[in-house]
């Protein structure tokens, strides 16, 4: 199919890269200023990162921090880090494998599984008002279209003559 951008067309600040970019923080901002605003999750001080490592762990079987890493793209400090406040605040808890006590499993605590559909209902708000102006069949391709994006991610990588 050939290649989409070249030096005749290639903008920086108006790039795929770049757009994707700006929507992921201005849409983490948007869910911060949320959970903030939100008087049942306010006291909890959480953040739009925490939220998605808890996200992670719903219904999750076994997860480890560092399968969290892989999939938030969070490097192994911040990860511990941002467990250690989630498991300060009562909201997850580690246990140590009985099989392999090298291994710590992450879970929700009984706070974390009640805190956690409020803050749902904020990220799906804020992925909404992100949404408006779109039918629903647009969000459906642009689902799709980011997916093929991520699958290209895996592909063998292009080698750019010098």
């Amino acid at each position: 199919m050939g290649d989409i951008y070249d030096s005749t067309n290639y903008q920086p600040g108006k790039s795929i890269g770049s757009l994707l970019g700006r929507v992921k923080v201005a849409m983490m901002a948007a869910l911060d200023e949320e959970l903030t605003r939100d008087r049942r999750l306010a006291p909890l001080e959480l953040s739009a990162a925490q939220l998605s490592v808890m996200a992670s762990l719903v219904g999750a079987e076994r997860k480890s921090a560092s399968d969290l890493c892989k999939g938030i793209s969070y490097d192994a400090g911040a990860m511990t880090r941002m467990l250690d406040r989630l498991e300060g605040k009562g909201l997850i808890r580690r246990n140590r494998s009985p099989d392999d006590r090298r291994l710590v499993h992450l879970e929700l605590t009984e706070e974390g599984r009640a805190a956690y559909p409020r803050m749902r209902e904020l990220a799906l708000a804020v992925a909404n008002r992100f949404l408006r102006g779109f039918t629903k069949a647009e969000a459906r391709q642009l689902e799709s279209l980011l997916a093929r994006m991520l699958a290209n991610a895996d592909a063998p990588a292009v080698r750019v003559s010098a």
